[in-house]
């Protein structure tokens, strides 16, 4: 008999064999980790970078512009006001002027306090050049022709038209120099903004490929060093358990599997060795080949429950990770909590903002094919959408009779509850108060929205329809500045138009109108 002394260890593996199943997995989650890190942060420095060119654009300098044709403006009707009261000598056209001055004042005002906001020097060289210019022609001119008036009577005006015409030609060129240095500034910060975009939505591309990558890369890794050497060992075992005895059981991968194989095998030489020394023995051939055939038996079923347990511990790697923010996230502190809530926060938001990217996006494309709605029946489940808003403010939302229109359900739905919502979100003290109705004008049908909120001046009409424009602070008043544009979108796609009614002087509220075409042959009463 052979000495059945402990059966000695196997050689160690190496290579990527040496590493444990745990420490794999470990590796490729710190680099699919680290991948998405770096992303996160040029995602982030992206993202900021687009927002410093947007402010720059929205906040600084088409509000530059915008009160660089207020000065203009100002000046022309001053120009006007002089020269048409030198010419008839009436106190009104003086009055005018002065009005007109006062404008200008304020204008340049609002100019200079943003010209400063901006980098670029150009901007206060032009508004410090206009300014002078200006000042020249309100002294050689206009302050001129006022104090003339008394003694030259309506020839003042003539006497000094070429003072005006040489002094506001001055005037006209230093406008058009600041004008153009804003457009340059606007085209480059527009550029900048469009740059920016377009590299957020790269690295967004990025992120996906990576994702898909790390997908594939675990996949492959469960593949080849888990389910794959499984296979294997499984493979060599069932060949040894059918009579390979000479068959080697070996596994380069995991270092678990190939310590188990090591062993394995180390049992079947040791099988192998001890069958091979019975045979010497007649008187002992029979007894050694049961425990042989008992041995391989056990062999074979040690080889299925190996393969059957090894797998079950990579379910649980799947499972447990999953779980492990959920059953742990009591253990976290306090830190870690407000940590975990701010990118919790940080995520609600962009959902927001993304899911009402997406809602723009699909108009037209989703939400099924256009037919005879009834705006009422549209209005109502808006208004069921929007019960727990209107419950909490108090709100009250009423129409008249409301025709029936041939578009898309759902989009109409979404309409009107942005449109009440709006409403209701931009109250003032008082109690929201909504009205709808509606009137036919020819193949379409006007509709409106009037509410009895802050209002909005009639000099934003155009700019409240863009997407991300925001009049007031995200923090007064939360949203993603896509409500308005969602809604022109719809409206644009059922043929219509939607515009802010000019507000009355003196009133509250603002009224929204838009148009949507009636049903095709429906008989105009």
């Amino acid at each position: 008999m052979t000495d059945l002394a402990p059966l000695p260890p196997p050689a160690p593996p190496k290579g990527f064999g040496r590493l444990p199943l745990g420490r794999w997995f470990l590796i490729t989650g710190l680099l699919v980790m680290l991948a998405f890190v770096v992303g996160a942060g040029l995602t982030t420095a992206t993202i900021n970078t687009t927002r410093v060119a947007r402010e720059a654009v929205v906040d600084v300098i088409d509000p530059a512009v915008l009160h660089t044709l207020e000065i203009a403006t100002a000046l022309s009707a001053a120009e006007n006001s002089v020269r048409t009261y030198g010419r008839t000598n009436e106190e009104q056209y003086l009055q005018d002027y002065r009005t007109a001055l006062q404008a200008e004042d304020e204008a340049a005002a609002k100019l200079s306090g943003l010209v400063t906001r901006i980098g670029d020097p150009a901007p206060r060289a032009d508004l410090a050049r206009l300014r002078e210019a200006a000042a020249a022609w309100h002294h050689d001119y206009a302050d001129v022709v006022i104090a003339k008036v008394p003694q030259l009577g309506k020839q003042t005006s003539t006497t000094y038209a070429a003072v005006n015409t040489q002094r506001f030609s001055a005037v006209r060129q230093a406008l058009a120099a600041q004008q153009a240095t804003l457009g340059r500034l606007h085209d480059e910060g527009s550029a900048r903004l469009e740059a920016g975009w377009g590299a957020f939505y790269a690295l967004m591309i990025i992120m996906a490929l990576v994702v898909v990558a790390a997908f594939v890369i675990f996949t492959l890794l469960v593949r080849y060093v888990v389910l794959r050497p499984i296979s294997k060992l499984t493979e060599q075992v069932r060949a040894v358990a059918i009579g390979d005895f000479d068959r080697e059981l070996h596994v380069d991968r995991p270092a678990e599997l190939a310590e188990l194989s090591g062993r394995v095998d180390a049992m079947r030489r040791r099988i192998l060795r001890e069958w091979r020394h019975s045979a010497k023995a007649r008187q002992q051939l029979s007894d050694q080949t049961d425990e042989l055939r008992r041995s391989n038996a056990e062999l074979e079923q040690f080889a299925y429950v190996a393969s059957h347990d090894l797998q079950e511990p990579l379910r649980k790697v799947a499972s447990f990770t999953q779980m492990l923010e959920q059953r742990y996230g009591d253990q976290l502190d306090d830190r870690a909590k407000q940590y975990v809530a701010f990118a919790v926060d940080g995520a609600k938001r962009m959902q927001l903002l993304i899911n009402d990217l997406l809602d723009l996006s699909r108009v037209g494309r989703v939400g099924g094919e256009k037919a005879p709605v009834k705006a009422e029946k549209a209005l109502d489940y808006a208004v069921g959408n929007l019960a727990a808003q209107i419950e909490d403010t108090g709100a009250e939302v009423t129409h008249d009779e409301l025709p029936e229109v041939f578009g898309v359900q759902v989009l109409l739905t979404q309409l009107f509850q942005n449109l009440v919502g709006n409403a209701i979100k931009f109250r003032s003290e008082d109690a929201p108060r909504v009205h709808i109705s509606a009137e036919r004008k020819e193949d379409m049908w006007e509709f409106a929205c009037a509410d009895n909120g802050i209002g909005v001046e009639s000099k934003y009409a155009d700019r409240i329809f863009l997407i991300f424009q925001r009049l007031h602070p995200r923090d007064v008043y939360p949203g993603t500045g896509i409500g308005l544009a969602l809604c022109r979108k719809i409206v644009e796609y059922h043929g219509g138009k939607i515009w802010l009614e000019e507000p009355v002087p003196g009133s509250r509220g603002t009224t929204f109108r838009w148009t949507l075409p009636a049903i095709p042959g429906d008989a105009h009463e």
